[in-house]
């Protein structure tokens, strides 16, 4: 009984060692396969996964007021990382020291030892690609840096890589913020900016890109598609009404603890656009440029005093025999019935003349001059209306708009003409 336990035992530890060794067998002929047979096919799929193709993105277009100061444009900042594969043995080793200590004085976030045991590290490692800092520089900065120890030799004999990153900047500050807009991530947003993205964005172009550990390196090998810049948008603004209109507007809401108001500025003689204020109310005494007021939907609201101007616009048109000294009797209350409905005065003005109606925008005095005159035939003074086209959407030219105020004009950029048509402009 106990020979044939033994022996039992003893198979099943030959078994096994023998599955073992099989297993073992295995693993070997495969990884000889994979490596001898199959390496080519290995490494060119893995070389494939390496190097990709990214988009390169182009420069956004700039916004100019009517003298062509600039409103909105894109400066250039700078992540630095390096290629330590590039860089000889001497150059390095003469120029580490000198190097570490300047990237640790310019960034203040290591000391010139830890830099240097980084650059070390990078260099021993064979790395081909690491950011030294995610700090953004400017375009000066970037030439101080370039001229440093190392860096002084480029990217092919440095192996200093600039890498560049476009930011938006309005050299105005908040004026006609609401105005110029913006546009987020996703893609969204307010005012000239998102009206006129198609223009202003370009086109992207396209690059290789090596994947590394610590980031993406580009490959420069001909293939790379530049990108082409965006449009410039001209507008008809004017810089300094802007800027005495957002401050009468804001000493306004002020004074009446207004919730919120707007002002378009027009110049008369073309139409043209030079001013768009919008403030409402945040906070007691605070106001802010959050909504655009002067142009978005305000929903089913009254027309208030502007619409004055196109009821009289029709009754002179009608009856070109009123004379701007006819009287009109307006009360002594500030308040009267006409055609049903209570209108009312901010004071009580007796006997107006037509011309005086106008200049204290009397609410009585325009809705009894109209009724008196198209009460027999209502639809004669809504076809006024429709002629002046008040019933027509404007086509303003810019997103979150009921209508249009203005025509185009473009403007030119660089060596060759990159213009778009813009909102609040001529031709």
């Amino acid at each position: 009984m106990k020979g044939s336990v033994k022996k039992s035992i003893v198979t099943r530890v030959r078994l096994a060692f023998l599955g073992v060794c099989l297993f073992s067998c295995a693993i070997v002929w495969k990884v000889s396969r994979i490596q001898f047979k199959e390496g080519e096919k290995w490494r060119a799929l893995e070389q494939e996964r390496r190097i990709v193709y990214q988009p390169v993105f182009a420069t956004r277009g700039n916004i100019y007021s009517d003298n062509e100061s600039i409103m909105a444009t894109s400066l250039p900042f700078f992540r630095v990382a390096w290629d330590p594969s590039v860089v000889d043995k001497k150059t390095f080793e003469g120029g580490v020291d000198s190097l570490s200590l300047l990237l640790s004085r310019f960034f203040g976030d290591r000391t010139p030892d830890e830099y240097e045991r980084r650059l070390k590290n990078a260099k021993n490692d064979k790395l081909r690609y690491v950011r030294l800092n995610s700090r953004q520089i400017n375009f000066q900065e970037k030439k101080m840096l370039a001229k440093w120890p190392i860096f002084r030799g480029g990217k092919n004999k440095g192996g200093v890589i600039f890498e560049k990153v476009d930011k938006r900047f309005r050299p105005f500050g908040g004026l006609a913020q609401r105005t110029i807009g913006f546009l987020n991530e996703d893609k969204n947003g307010a005012g000239l900016e998102f009206t006129y993205n198609r223009h202003l964005a370009g086109k992207d172009g396209e690059a290789l890109f090596e994947r590394l550990p610590g980031g993406n390196k580009p490959i420069y090998d001909g293939t790379e598609v530049k990108p082409q810049p965006g449009y410039d948008v001209k507008t008809t603004l004017d810089i300094n009404l802007q800027d005495v209109a957002e401050n009468a507007l804001y000493k306004s809401l002020v004074d009446n603890s207004a919730q919120y108001g707007c002002v378009i500025l027009m110049e008369v003689q073309t139409g043209e656009i030079k001013a768009v204020a919008n403030l409402g109310k945040v906070a007691d005494g605070v106001y802010r440029e959050d909504y655009n007021y002067a142009i978005a939907d305000q929903g089913r609201t009254e027309p208030g005093s502007t619409f004055k101007l196109a009821s009289m616009m029709a009754l002179l048109e009608d009856n070109p025999s009123l004379s701007l000294d006819d009287t009109v009797n307006t009360g002594r209350t500030g308040s009267m019935r006409i055609a049903g409905a209570v209108k009312t005065d901010t004071h009580a003005y007796g006997q107006l003349s037509v011309k005086q109606v106008i200049e204290k925008s009397s609410n009585i005095g325009v809705a009894k001059l109209i009724n008196d005159h198209f009460s027999p035939n209502p639809s004669k003074y809504t076809d006024y209306l429709k002629k002046f086209g008040l019933h027509q959407p404007l086509g303003f030219q810019m997103a979150g708009r009921p209508g249009r105020i203005s025509r185009t004009r473009t403007t030119g950029r660089g060596a060759g003409p990159r213009s778009a048509p813009c909102a609040l402009a001529t031709s």
